[in-house]
């Protein structure tokens, strides 16, 4: 472990984004803790016993650490702790190590006419070594003007870009005097840029005004604003944004008031990855589910969000009593339209949200818990680099399942382990080894490609092994303090390891020969050690799935009125490819799948209708693929209609042609691909 970190260099040190009051309370002292935190100095004594454990020279780490930056904002919180860890990301052009980005100011104005966004940044540096100039990662972008200054005399300077290729967009260099210590970017977005959608006004729920919505995970930050796009770089930011016709701006941060008609204003003091940084605008009501929960959606859908996530707090108060306090001050959840292309996205503050979710019974809120999970697991402790992804998505899965057990009880929390893992074995089939690595080799491709079902369900599957070989009890302390000791840094697996070994490892040296890390992080496939939970529920679904099959028990007859729709999904992925035609009719008549307003059930249906050839299914088929955009769903449907060429696969294209311009980019490229388009 030590040679895999001293060859991926993680341990560089990196420096404070801002300087603020916490620091200036202890003079020049560099690690900024909560004013009167014993905790924070048990933590920092903690990372240091960790680092000397590890062989790392204190004389680095203390050099670095106290090159503090050169100027100073009350008004920006710092870093709770000081971030041991800066690597180097091969999808940035940037080079933090020289000068880094500590914090930026948006000034914007929403243009729906032209489906533009366009304004200036302003960005606080903080430089290591005052002969290197300003690197940023652009992405179909137009560049205006470019200024530089110290203080706030600012001069032009010229406009220089370096092509670089289509995965990692350009870079801007921006060349610095030996006294800058800001510059501002004036720019517009373009039409090309996959960080933003625009829609039409029908494509809303009301139909009467356009929306727009972000979307910057992993790697599309850069195309809505010139920033170092990389997770391991985080900053503080604020924002003005003007948006015309009475509709409404909103971000992921803490509103402020605004004195001005059409202008809104938002703050992060937490400093985040540009990944996190979200911006969403058109017609939104809001409706408060708590003293720091509430949901944004369109005037007419509100009221069912408000509905569906009515549990929203005492999920946040769940998480609290197990890995401490939430740390974001609000949470509130944006219901997007339709065509958003991921189930959810854990923008801090806001979480944008599918409205594919809104099942009217609740069913479908694991969701709400897994970007809840977020605002520890990704958001507090990030993924330094894409590689490192299953550091969000594994603890996140694993942290959801904890939350949903609590609420809902332990045989929901194995239904929906159970599901978890059946799909990722059976993605498993369609992936090359390479795609099942928890620590992927993303070299040369789009990090895109790494949302695959490893960096969730291998990842949580990982976490729970090492729950059920060290306890409960001690795992959550260790959970706990890694959440503690690295809030609002980033993480990279190398670090993680060293961090394990020396936090749960150490703890019981016996149960840790247990453990096989580089079978599960650094080699393909699932160990022979993967845990696997067994539910009554689906156990009692087995048993009618199988005298369905063999006809001792008709459609009209299966007991299904109490299932919920884990034990559906868990059927309608038991039929078999012995089944006919004739059967999925008799299902279908006895239990009007095909009329399914639930989009988890509806898909699995649709799935088992091609497979069997089902075309009194076609129309549902047709509509689902048209109404809604997210990936989860589009993939495996045009998947499936493609393999099965010939018509199904001449029927796949049809589809598509209608209802690309509806999905988003990022849905866009991913079949794309699976199409030959």
């Amino acid at each position: 472990v030590v040679q895999q970190l001293r060859h991926e260099d993680v341990l560089k040190p990196s420096y404070l984004p801002r300087e603020g009051p916490s620091t200036r309370a202890f003079g020049r002292w560099p690690f900024v803790m909560p004013s009167g935190s014993l905790l924070s100095m048990i933590h920092i004594h903690s990372l240091l016993k960790s680092l000397i454990w590890i062989g790392f020279p204190m004389s680095l780490l203390i050099s670095g650490c106290c090159r503090l930056p050169s100027h100073s904002t009350e008004s920006a919180a710092p870093l709770n702790r000081v971030t041991a860890i800066m690597a180097d990301d091969i999808h940035s052009h940037a080079s933090p190590r020289e000068v880094r980005t500590t914090h930026l100011d948006f000034d914007w104005s929403v243009d729906f006419e032209r489906r533009v966004l366009s304004g200036s940044v302003e960005y606080q540096l903080h430089r290591t070594d005052l002969s290197k100039p300003l690197r940023l990662d652009i992405a179909h972008l137009n560049i205006t003007r470019i200024e530089i200054g110290a203080g706030r005399a600012f001069e032009p300077v010229a406009i220089n870009i370096v092509k670089d290729d289509v995965i990692s967009g350009d870079a801007l260099v921006v060349d610095l005097l030996a006294d800058t210590n800001t510059v501002r970017i004036e720019y517009e977005t373009t039409a090309e840029g996959t960080g933003f959608q625009w829609l039409e006004p029908v494509q809303t729920a009301s139909g009467k005004h356009p929306f727009m919505f972000s979307q910057a995970q992993s790697i599309h930050a850069r195309t809505m604003f010139p920033c170092q796009d990389s997770p391991g770089i985080r900053v503080t930011w604020t924002a003005r944004i003007k948006v015309k016709g009475g509709l409404v701006a909103v971000m992921s941060g803490d509103r402020q008031s605004s004195t001005e008609d059409g202008v809104f204003q938002y703050v992060m003091n937490n400093a985040v990855p540009p990944y996190l940084i979200a911006l969403a605008a058109g017609e939104l009501e809001y409706k408060s589910l708590g003293k720091r929960t509430g949901v944004w959606a369109a005037p007419s859908v509100v009221e069912k969000a408000a509905y569906e996530f009515a549990d929203t707090e005492q999920m946040i108060q769940t998480v609290e009593s197990l890995y401490g306090p939430y740390r974001w001050g609000v949470f509130e959840i944006l219901v997007l339209p339709p065509s958003f292309p991921f189930g959810g996205m854990e923008n801090p503050t806001l979480t944008f949200a599918t409205p594919t979710i809104l099942a009217g019974d609740r069913s479908l809120v694991s969701l709400v818990a897994h970007e809840l999970a977020h605002s520890w697991s990704g958001n507090l402790v990030t993924n330094a680099t894409w590689r490192d992804f299953w550091l969000n998505e594994g603890f996140t899965v694993y942290l959801e399942r904890r939350i949903m057990e609590a609420l809902f009880g332990v045989e929901r929390y194995r239904m929906e382990a159970m599901l978890g893992l059946d799909e990722l074995v059976e993605e498993m089939h369609d992936l090359a080894p390479i795609d099942e690595v928890l620590h992927v080799d993303l070299a040369g491709r789009d990090p895109d490609e790494g949302f695959t079902n490893v960096p969730y369900e291998k990842g949580a599957a990982f976490l729970t092994l090492l729950e059920h070989t060290f306890g409960r009890e001690r795992f959550d302390a260790f959970l706990r303090g890694y959440f503690d000791a690295h809030a609002f840094q980033s993480m990279t697996t190398a670090a993680f390891r060293v961090w394990l070994e020396a936090h749960l490892f150490a703890q019981d040296p016996q149960k840790a020969k247990m453990i096989d890390v580089d079978q599960w992080i650094e080699k393909p496939g699932l160990p022979e050690d993967c845990p696997r939970a067994v539910s009554d529920a689906f156990n009692a679904v087995d048993k009618q799935l199988e005298q369905w099959r063999t006809g001792s028990l008709t459609s009209s007859r299966l007991a299904t009125s109490a299932w919920t729709t884990h034990e559906w999904l868990h059927f309608l992925r038991g039929l078999k490819d012995d089944r006919g035609a004739g059967d999925l009719s008799t299902l279908d008549a006895a239990l009007h799948l095909s009329k399914s307003q639930n989009s988890e059930i509806t898909c699995a249906w649709l799935q088992a209708a091609i497979e069997h050839d089902y075309s009194a299914a076609d129309s549902r088929l047709s509509e689902f693929l048209t109404v809604q955009g997210r990936r989860k769903f589009l993939k495996p449907l045009y998947r499936a209609l493609f393999e099965k060429g010939g018509a199904r696969r001449q029927q796949a294209l049809d589809i598509y042609d209608k209802a690309r311009p509806l999905y988003h980019a990022i849905s866009q490229g991913t079949l794309d691909t699976i199409l030959g388009r």
